[in-house]
């Protein structure tokens, strides 16, 4: 039995190799063969192609690319969903993985810059105020060109804001209306401004129409929705939002400690059902009447009576009891529960009252979340965790508190007190996204004055800008460059303009010397100027008009600007005491010569006086020093109308720099030691030095004042009661112990 079993084991393993061989040996041929054939011809000089079966196949095959909202229906809907079927015929999912690399035209924008274009509105379109605001922040912009061929991005005329069908603002027709814009081109380089979108009962996000692959700046759009790095949310704003300027924030001082008298505050509507009901039904468990205070009322529509609820009644009382307005300027924190949508009006009334926002809205991305950080300012909740939302606040310490109130008010102030600032910091975003090398960092957005007035362009390193110096630990500058602006002709060499020269250059901190020639004379030898210690370089003005002393000149090395009217009186030592008060106040405008504004009850407008008072708002530039990327924000920020009715005038250029330095910093000007006469008066001289003493020169200024506000939207200049002296200034010691004793000899 044995000897069987091994026999047959032999036969049966060889039977095996012997099948194996033949198989394999059929496989060898048919490869060789293949192999042959190839050889023979490629010596012919001829290519066949390797059958397909000879090629391992992989189940994931890459696809062939297609534009995001182009892709083949045959074979991307095999294993898609029936809901997302449905989504995909509703135009705000048509082009969902829209991105700037595939549904943004680069090229639009690479040889005229960030541009943008407005339709002309077309006859008989009705346009609601909030988006005739809109439209007038773009047109009123640098971004802005009436040429659609230097354009980089499109806006629509048609009132896009109010998609919701049961509003009397709603756009009937927009999509075909849309479609007939011959520049349309399926929505690319296109942004769309929406507020309201979908209606009664689930207040979807479809604006009715297909936006094709245009942006969108979108009030209450979700997280799934939104498309990063593409769309734009932005904040849910009345239709009384100014569109201009916009008032402060509530924060008038830093209170220590930072509580107020309630802690938790909310007062708005509650739905009895539909989408949005939940969270406001469930307020009640957490108001507890003292200081946490969580109002609601269903005392709204029409037929609220037939919905109501068994706490109805006892909530509209509750409801009635308190004032919103002293319940927002006394509160700590203030609850942001979404309602039908997303957003809520709530969100900006806090922002501005420096009440910090308990956000209660699950999956809204919020307002500009691509550059704020809102852990900064506002407390991100759960609508699931609603009972926990006061132990969490109350765990909060009082600095967190003290920093989410500041943050609060900065945003504010940046971004959202006015529908220009929202327009702007859209418009920013986008063009940040277009030249990502120059784009600006979160640091920037998130701290003073933010990204609105830090102008990438102007330099991508933060230590050129006069508002980061503590945060990158550096110093301010240790030298300026002296701005002489010269207006008459050299005809004595006793004239002020040579002897300011030689005072200038004596300073220890100058590094140069420049001399900007508006005069219509012809340039003087260079033998006419005097000698100095430091480089003395003459430049002619560009134009000869007032705007080109604020030019940002590459000749200006250093980062501090001694800004020099050719008749000003000053000393060496005046001029070093100057500029070592900026090196504490790099941001400011610090200087000699005061002047003032004020409010002129009788003629309803802004008044303009040089008289001694006990106060000042604007140190003028004849005897200023200030750091150097004010010209460059002068020169590309301000717009085109201010600086030519500064130029047409010939005169307010100093009050226009006052305007905005004021507007970027927040702060007053600095005004140092005090001496009666700044300006040496040129007697006998006829020309543009003269026109101090000119009858309309006061009155121009007056109307200067007025034209600045109105573009800025409001009045920027701060009135400020210091003045820094030296110290032992006028004290009763002997003068050898000051530092700056010439100055109590003038």
């Amino acid at each position: 039995m044995q000897a069987k079993k091994r026999y047959f084991i032999l036969l049966s393993a060889g039977s095996c190799l012997a099948l194996l061989f033949y198989f394999g040996g059929v496989q060898f041929r048919a490869s060789r063969s293949h192999s042959r054939r190839e050889e023979h011809s490629g010596r012919n000089g001829l290519h066949q192609p390797s059958p397909d079966h000879f090629w391992p196949r992989f189940p994931d095959a890459l696809r062939p690319f297609f534009p995001w909202d182009q892709l083949e229906n045959e074979d991307s809907s095999v294993h898609i969903s029936p809901r997302q079927k449905r989504d995909a015929n509703s135009s705000i999912y048509k082009g969902k993985k829209c991105r700037m690399e595939s549904c943004f035209d680069f090229t639009l924008c690479k040889k005229n810059g960030f541009k943008v274009y407005v339709y002309p509105q077309q006859k008989g379109e009705k346009i609601a105020e909030s988006y005739q605001n809109i439209l007038a922040a773009i047109e009123g912009s640098r971004f802005y060109t009436s040429d659609p061929s230097q354009a980089c991005l499109f806006v629509l005329s048609l009132d896009t804001l109010d998609r919701d069908q049961l509003s009397p603002q709603y756009v009937h027709n927009l999509r075909s209306k849309v479609q007939s814009l011959h520049l349309w081109n399926n929505g690319r380089n296109h942004l769309i401004f929406n507020l309201y979108s979908g209606t009664w009962p689930d207040y979807t996000e479809d604006v009715g129409f297909d936006i094709g692959q245009a942006m969108l700046a979108k009030a209450s759009i979700s997280t799934e929705n939104f498309r990063p790095n593409f769309d734009v949310s932005i904040p849910l704003f009345s239709k009384d939002h100014p569109r201009t300027g916009g008032e402060r924030g509530f924060l008038k001082f830093n209170t220590i400690p930072p509580l107020r008298k309630y802690m938790l505050v909310f007062k708005g509507k509650r739905y009895l059902t539909g989408i949005g009901s939940d969270t406001r039904n469930a307020l009640y468990h957490v108001h507890n009447g003292e200081d946490v205070l969580l109002l609601t009322t269903c005392k709204h529509g029409k037929d609220w009576q037939k919905h109501k609820d068994s706490r109805c009644d006892r909530d509209n009382t509750e409801y009635e009891k308190y004032d919103y307005r002293e319940m927002l300027h006394n509160a700590t924190f203030c609850l942001v529960p979404r309602g039908r949508r997303l957003g809520s009006f709530r969100f900006l009334e806090a922002l501005q009252a420096a009440c910090v926002p308990v956000m209660l809205s699950n999956g809204w991305e919020l307002p500009f979340s691509e550059v704020i950080n809102w852990n900064q300012a506002a407390v991100i909740g759960d609508e699931r965790l609603l009972l926990q939302i006061p132990s969490t606040i109350r765990s909060i310490h009082q600095d967190k508190i003290l920093a989410l109130r500041q943050q609060t008010q900065f945003l504010w102030e940046a971004y959202f007190s006015s529908v220009e600032k929202i327009v702007l910091t859209t418009l920013e975003i986008i063009q940040d996204r277009i030249f990502k090398h120059i784009s600006r960092n979160s640091l920037i957005w998130n701290k003073h004055p933010g990204g609105l007035f830090v102008l990438p362009r102007y330099s991508s390193y933060l230590g050129d800008f006069p508002y980061f110096y503590a945060n990158l630990g550096l110093k301010p500058p240790s030298k300026f460059t002296a701005v002489i602006h010269a207006v008459t002709p050299l005809v004595s060499q006793s004239q002020p303009v040579l002897k300011l020269l030689v005072a200038a250059a004596k300073s220890q901190y100058c590094a140069q010397i420049i001399v900007l020639w508006n005069c219509d004379k012809p340039l003087p030898a260079k033998h006419r100027w005097p000698a100095t210690a430091v480089p003395v370089i003459v430049i002619e003005g560009e134009s000869k008009v007032m705007s080109s002393r604020f030019l940002p000149y590459e000749n200006i090395i250093t980062d501090a600007v001694l800004s020099l009217d050719e008749d000003t009186v000053l000393s060496t030592t005046e001029v070093d005491f100057a500029f070592t008060v900026w090196q504490s106040f790099p941001e400011r405008i610090v200087g000699y010569p005061a002047r003032s504004h004020f409010w002129d009850n009788s003629k309803e407008r802004w008044g303009y006086t040089s008289k001694w008072t006990n106060d000042y708002s604007m140190v003028l530039t004849g005897a200023a020093i200030y750091h150097k990327y004010y010209h460059y924000l002068y020169t590309h920020y301000l717009p085109a109308s201010l600086k030519n009715m500064v130029d047409q005038l010939a005169n307010c250029e100093d009050i226009l720099m006052n305007f905005l330095v004021s507007a970027v910093t927040k702060l007053p000007p600095i005004k140092v030691t005090q001496k009666k006469q700044y300006k040496e008066t040129m007697m006998g001289q006829t020309s543009r030095a003269s026109r101090w003493a000119d009858p309309d020169h006061f009155a121009q200024r007056q109307s200067c004042m007025n034209t600045f506000a109105s573009w800025f939207g409001y009045m920027p200049l701060i009135h400020s009661q210091m003045r820094l002296d030296p110290v032992l200034f006028k004290d009763q010691v002997s003068i050898l112990r000051k530092k700056y004793r010439d100055i109590e000899r003038l």
